[in-house]
């Protein structure tokens, strides 16, 4: 026995909207937290390996190409943080320390 389709399935009318933040500490904010900060300054490359593998990513992300820009951006998207791919970008180009630093803060503070 078939049942005839009346009407069609409609929207939720509930949505559910979650704020946006920020950064809890800034790009430059890297004395904040001075062993985070050596370890950006002297050993970028560990500290990247450390970021990635406490965010739950393999600890080998950050040597592939692409791999430090996707993590931040998986970042922002994981904690509702302001910001584009292109700020991204250019925070790990042109101070890469600086903003390895910024998220491996944003983890300890997170967690």
């Amino acid at each position: 026995m078939s049942y005839p389709v009346t009407s069609q399935p409609q929207c939720a009318s509930t949505c559910y909207q979650t704020q946006l933040s920020d950064w809890h500490t800034g790009l430059t904010d890297c004395c904040n937290d001075m062993p985070i900060c050596l370890c950006g300054t002297f050993a970028p490359l560990c500290l990247a390996c450390r970021i990635s593998d406490d965010f739950g990513e393999c600890c080998c992300a950050p040597y592939l190409p692409g791999g430090l820009h996707s993590l931040r951006t998986g970042m922002r998207e994981r904690y509702r943080i302001q910001g584009s791919v292109g700020h991204d970008w250019a925070s790990l180009t042109f101070c890469l320390p600086c903003a390895l630093c910024q998220m491996a803060r944003e983890l300890k503070i997170r967690e």
